[in-house]
């Protein structure tokens, strides 16, 4: 068995809890595949899973982490669609943050030729998220317009990418004017800088268009803004809520409380008469959904994507740092550790 390195919390609810330990990994099951991981790519679910803000969040010890890309060691005996030293991404219900993985074979696709290992590790949680709420859920046509929240992120860019190959009006929000040039880079028919203005702003940009989708993760007054201005039939896709996450080592509990309590509320009666739906989801979910998972996939292949925009990278080490980082809402695209 082979010796590898995790970071691993004994329990959520710190920053500081989460250890670089040394562990056993088995041998892998007849369905398993065991990768030796050469890149993680960091998802905000991370950052609530540690602090024990996400539901999904395993109770006692637990590696988080729900991305990766390396390459495959050794296979179980009834795993026939990948062969030892194929380059892999894949998606993993928490225990990404590790130099070592055992996983079922239906979990990972090889990485496109051209990519690298840190391009890889940069895709399929974003992808799918951006995918399954734009088309599954959202139900995205040409011609319509959608407004994307956290318009540099890696959601939002591949969201973007996406909308703009379906024909659709893209309308990309940021937290900071410093973001602009990329999304001018990455073709947004729109931006909007995040401010208190922000409904005269939408407005501006929407210059008479209907908003036909929201792909939401904000919350907050943006959040409830952006429903009041959905056209009839429009739809929000709730898939995060970035306005509970800090910058702490661990929860402010105090400020998540009122957060809670001010949250916008949603007159079901009202969304009959005003013909407007919220839709909302989590990977985990979709995790679970093997055959459905695997569908999407399929699909994901067929775009041809470009390789995915990485705007940060530290070594596996620098884990801290680079949570840190992620946490400031500074980033822009993808932050991705490198393991050699």
């Amino acid at each position: 068995m082979p010796l590898r390195k995790s970071y691993r919390t004994h329990k959520a609810g710190s920053f500081k809890r989460l250890k670089l330990v040394e562990e056993e990994l088995a041998n892998p099951q007849d369905h398993e595949v065991q990768v030796k991981v050469k890149a993680v790519g960091l998802n905000f679910a991370d950052v609530f899973a540690i602090l024990g803000l996400y539901s999904a969040t395993p109770e006692g010890s637990f590696i988080p982490g729900l991305e990766y890309s390396g390459e495959i060691i050794a296979k179980g005996s009834k795993v026939q669609d990948f062969e030892i030293g194929d380059r892999v991404m894949g998606v993993t219900r928490f225990g990404a943050y590790t130099t070592h993985i055992n996983i079922d074979g239906a979990y990972v696709s090889k990485i496109p030729d051209s990519w690298s290992y840190e391009e890889g590790a940069s895709f399929l949680v974003q992808a799918l998220t951006a995918y399954y709420g734009l088309f599954y859920l959202g139900n995205l046509q040409k011609g319509d317009t959608v407004l994307i929240h956290s318009a540099a992120g890696g959601v939002g860019i591949l969201a973007n990418r996406m909308a703009q190959k379906s024909g659709a009006f893209t309308i990309g929000t940021i937290g900071s004017a410093a973001k602009i040039n990329l999304l001018k880079k990455e073709g947004y028919q729109k931006y909007i800088v995040r401010s208190k203005h922000f409904k005269k702003d939408l407005e501006e940009a929407l210059h008479g268009r209907a908003l036909d989708v929201i792909m939401e993760c904000i919350g907050g007054k943006i959040f409830k803004i952006g429903y009041d201005m959905l056209a009839p039939q429009g739809r929000v896709v709730n898939y995060g809520s970035a306005r509970y996450g800090g910058t702490s080592n661990s929860p402010n509990w105090p400020r998540l409380a009122w957060l809670y309590l001010t949250r916008p509320k949603i007159d079901p009666q009202k969304m009959i008469e005003n013909n407007k739906g919220i839709l909302g989801f989590n990977l985990i979910w979709l995790y679970e959904k093997k055959e459905l998972m695997q569908q999407i996939l399929k699909e994901l292949e067929a775009l041809h994507m470009e390789p995915p925009f990485i705007g940060h990278r530290f070594n596996f080490e620098q884990m801290h740092e680079a949570l840190k980082l992620f946490q400031s809402g500074k980033t822009t695209g993808k932050v991705v550790l490198t393991i050699d």
